[in-house]
């Protein structure tokens, strides 16, 4: 499948929409909050359409989508995309200060903000110019608050609307990602690029069909989540299962799947590591409803691949994507899985791996991972010279270190930067660097990525203590109190190293490949 093969004028509410002449009353999500048919989420999403064109909002227009997972979160993702404009799907990890500049960087004059992230937006609110309304989901209209509750407005909105005339290469969808600079970057989707990845990935390679539910942990703002349990199994007419609640949750994790019998499970490498980690998984769990496992965000260590498999009998499909190119573009596949490994190319996609002079390199060797495909995104909004280092012609730049073996697996090798994955979402160094160096204790300071005892990696922090400060437990404590406060619980150290100064070049700057050699 290619871009040409869809209409000119395409709008990516038919992953929707196609199973109305059919499926109109299958389930097509499951959540705690309630199930919904096809049908009933079509009217919704109509509903919110009809809503945001009320609020003055067009074509091209920006629209926040802050929401944990659940079926207002879907209609008001499908809502905007209907209506031509394009859906901001933001991390419900962030701080308010992080909230403020992407607010700002996207202009978003309306936004879906759940409940209990409320108050962030709030604390901001009036550094926010372009931001005119907030609907709220999962709570009441607050005139005081200026904000109207999502079920009360969308209560008397027509359920009937004609979807934008989209050109399929019309941008629908923005997604941030975490920066070198600690910045993040808004990475821009096409109408297109949904149904594409969909093809070429979730039907060609995993083999998704009508009669499958998916069950994803990794949550819908991410690409992995939106595509995996949403764009994917609705473009072939299988349903959803919806989680709200934390990844770490592993037991509301394993109750989802008793309660709710989905056939395919995605997770983190994290994820699956800490389901590992109870006795009576098992024992005191059944899983028979599962009949695939997906993993990605970060590459999955062979053992984990492994005592997975002993457990539960079950393959791990693992593979590589990036926000950048929207979803899974490298991987293992039913029937074809080397554990530890990316896997192979498939088709939509090429793959070069090639040295610091863009010339490629033998196999067996490591260079940077380039990727060519139709769903890739063109420029980092509002960023140009990151853009220009990313997005080189038809080729994107996926920041990873690579090589390929003699029989064409692909094996991850580390990041070309500084950038952590942790837990399946990228972490700046940067960013967590610059919140250790807000404490007065600290004078220098350099953060590197450690594997944990079952390899996955995790931040870890080495430390120059400013003169008057002792090094010890206490202080380790209250950095790592100072970190929580500043910012997302996953970007902050798990290990803090105190030492006398950090390895630097001549011209001042840190070494952190040296850092990988100390305690």
């Amino acid at each position: 499948m290619r871009a040409a093969d869809l209409p000119l004028y395409y709008n990516a509410v038919d992953i929707l929409e196609r199973n109305l002449p059919e499926r109109a009353d299958k389930v097509a999500l499951y959540s705690d909050e309630r199930t919904v048919t096809f049908a009933q989420m079509s009217s919704a999403v109509n509903q919110v359409g009809n809503g945001l064109r009320g609020l003055g909002v067009g074509h091209g227009d920006h629209v926040v989508v802050l929401s944990l997972d659940g079926p207002d979160w879907v209609a008001a993702f499908f809502g905007t995309l209907k209506i031509g404009a394009v859906a901001a799907s933001l991390n419900t990890l962030l701080t308010a200060r992080e909230y403020a500049y992407i607010f700002r960087d996207c202009r978003a004059s309306v936004a879906f903000v759940h409940a209990m992230i409320l108050p962030k937006i709030l604390e901001v609110r009036a550094e926010l110019p372009h931001l005119r309304h907030i609907v709220v989901i999962g709570g009441p209209t607050d005139p005081a608050a200026g904000v109207v509750g999502f079920r009360e407005w969308i209560v008397d909105k027509p359920t009937m609307l004609e979807a934008e005339a989209t050109h399929r290469e019309d941008i629908c969808c923005l997604n941030y990602s975490s920066g070198t600079t600690g910045e993040p970057k808004g990475i821009l989707h096409a109408h297109k690029d949904l149904p594409l990845t969909a093809q070429l990935w979730g039907v060609n390679v995993l083999g998704l069909r009508e009669s499958d539910r998916t069950f994803a942990v990794a949550k819908l703002f991410f690409t992995f989540g939106t595509g995996g349990n949403l764009i994917f199994p609705w473009y072939v007419g299988a349903s959803i299962v919806l989680y709200p609640g934390p990844p770490a949750a592993a037991a509301n994790v394993l109750r989802h799947i008793e309660q709710y019998r989905p056939t395919i499970l995605y997770n983190a490498p994290t994820g699956y590591s800490m389901l590992l980690a109870m006795d009576d998984l098992t024992t005191a769990h059944d899983l028979s409803s599962l009949r695939l496992c997906v993993s990605a965000g970060e590459s999955l260590p062979a053992p984990i691949w492994h005592a997975w498999k002993e457990r539960t009998g079950l393959d791990i499909i693992d593979g590589i994507g990036s926000t950048e190119n929207y979803h899974i573009f490298l991987s293992n596949r039913p029937g074809d899985i080397r554990p530890g490994s990316s896997g192979k190319p498939f088709d939509g996609y090429g793959l070069r791996i090639v040295d610091e002079g863009g010339d490629d390199v033998p196999p067996g060797e490591v260079g940077n991972l380039l990727v060519r495909g139709e769903t890739a995104s063109l420029a980092y909004l509002h960023q140009y010279a990151r853009s220009q280092q990313t997005f080189l012609g038809e080729w994107l730049n996926t920041g990873d270190k690579y090589r390929v073996d003699a029989d064409g697996y692909y094996w991850h090798c580390g990041r070309s930067d500084d950038m952590l994955k942790v837990g399946g979402i990228w972490v700046s160094p940067v960013e967590v660097e610059s919140a250790l160096l807000g404490h007065e204790a600290v004078l220098e300071c350099a953060v590197i990525g450690q594997a944990d005892e079952r390899d996955l990696v995790k931040p870890k922090a080495f430390v120059v203590v400013r003169e008057g400060f002792e090094a010890g437990e206490a202080l380790e404590r209250a950095l790592i109190a100072h970190c929580r406060d500043h910012m997302a619980e996953y970007k902050r150290p798990r290990w803090i190293v105190f030492v006398p100064g950090l390895p630097k070049t001549a011209t001042g700057k840190i070494q952190r490949f040296r850092l990988r050699n100390l305690g």
